[in-house]
């Protein structure tokens, strides 16, 4: 599902226009402000931004101003939706780098068709630039690439690096992705949130280990959102970059069969943990699943808030704490705020 940012003062107006937006399959991001709608643009990366000129706090112009020299955001399709019919005003916003330039009242259809238009514009040029890349990138050597190892060097020479900072989003659950990861340092975590609006971590990824290979093709919805858990640096390249290498390293191709397999077999063995297992087992594993993952010793402190540990053992975090304190009186853990120690791994192990 597209996101579109539409940054509106008029409450009927952006009301209305949101209103008209979802009945069309896009997903609403709305801002009264042009200061406000910088702030959601930079946060949430739409695929397209409509915006006012006329607003309190920053006009339109500014707005685009900001994005257009950010660099996470200049690529944006800009869209602006003004009262000002000008020749003049129209000029100044198509100079400043908009995409297009709606003049209110703006009809449903009219609206709707430079919507897709923009969308589809911004589709082929991201094509055209992956291509590219993938071309530039032919030109080096793949038959050497015959492990995961190497092929985590692949990564680090020629992917690109991200930083994301403590809580930011990598990717949302059903966003087109066409990027596979690697991580250089730091913790990620991969979660869906169900109907009730429970998050539910299905892993998670330290230092040196790879994600996004759940959808192995181009243009296909992620069935799993990410997030940084601390400051992460990761690297990444194109999932098209990825299948030449795999087209022309069978053994490699058959590396990664067997690494989706074992994440998937973890997976599945942690749901069964969820279902059959008691609250004190759930509790215990998980206090060294996140222990083992994170490369903690046993007599290190584990900073993991409650919420997360109770995501993945499948217990609500009331039960979860219970548990915990029971764990400290018995000498298993110490606990001082956020931070869990382990001081009987034998003990904490053994509990069924």
């Amino acid at each position: 599902m597209k996101r579109i940012l539409l940054i509106e003062d008029d409450t009927t107006l952006r009301e209305t226009t949101a209103e008209i937006l979802e009945l069309e399959n896009y997903e609403v991001v709305t801002a009264a402000n042009g200061k406000k709608g910088v702030e959601l643009a930079k946060l949430v990366q739409p695929n397209l931004i409509i915006c006012d000129i006329m607003m309190p706090e920053m006009d339109g112009y500014k707005v685009l101003e900001i994005l257009s020299s950010n660099k996470t955001t200049q690529r944006i399709p800009f869209i602006f939706m003004s009262a000002k019919t000008e020749l003049s005003e129209v000029r100044k916003g198509m100079d400043l780098g908009a995409d297009d330039y709606l003049t209110k009242p703006v009809s449903e259809e009219l609206l709707i068709s430079a919507i897709e238009s923009r969308l589809a514009k911004a589709a082929l040029l991201n094509e055209n630039e992956y291509k590219k890349v993938d071309e530039d990138k032919d030109k080096n050597n793949y038959d050497h690439i015959n492990s995961i190892e190497e092929l985590k060097n692949y990564f680090c020479d020629f992917g690109t690096t991200k930083i994301f900072e403590k809580g930011a989003l990598i990717y949302r659950e059903g966003q087109f992705c066409n990027d596979v990861y690697l991580i250089y340092k730091g913790n990620v975590k991969s979660f869906k949130i169900d109907e009730f609006g429970k998050e539910l971590i299905l892993n998670i990824y330290s230092d040196d280990d790879f994600f996004g290979f759940s959808i192995a093709s181009d243009n296909m919805p992620n069935y799993e959102a990410t997030m940084a858990m601390e400051k992460t640096e990761v690297v990444y390249i194109s999932k098209a970059t990825l299948v030449k290498i795999l087209d022309a390293n069978h053994i490699l191709y058959l590396q990664i069969l067997k690494f989706i397999n074992e994440n998937l077999t973890e997976i599945k063995e942690q749901l069964m943990e969820m279902a059959y297992g008691s609250i004190r087992r759930k509790t215990a594993k998980t206090i060294i699943k996140f222990a083992n993952k994170m490369a903690y010793k046993p007599t290190d402190k584990i900073n993991i808030s409650r919420r997360d540990l109770a995501s993945v053992a499948g217990v609500a975090t009331e039960s979860l704490i219970r548990t915990l304190t029971n764990f400290k009186k018995e000498g298993i853990l110490e606990i001082e705020g956020r931070n869990i120690r382990i001081l009987n791994l034998d003990k904490l192990a053994s509990i069924y």
